[in-house]
């Protein structure tokens, strides 16, 4: 992520960190930088935890969600 100043903009949740972790490398992979937020641990919540957040800068958000969508359509 670019700088703590930076305003964040969460594009997806996750109820674990592997998942996040996946989208965060697809973003990079893109050319956008993202970050987990929330991950205690990598062991899966099961519902009963804080969920898993990805972000991006503020300025990266709207890219960030085309590439979402873009690879929700290819699975």
């Amino acid at each position: 992520m670019e700088n703590d100043s930076a305003k964040f903009k969460t594009v997806a949740t996750f109820p674990d960190r592997n998942m996040a972790e996946l989208l965060v490398t697809l973003l990079d992979a893109n050319g956008i930088p993202a970050g987990v937020f929330g991950a205690d641990s990598s062991i899966p919540s099961f519902g009963w935890a804080r969920e898993i957040e990805v972000k991006v800068n503020e300025e990266d958000y709207e890219a960030a969600m085309t590439i979402i969508a873009a690879a929700d359509k290819a699975e």
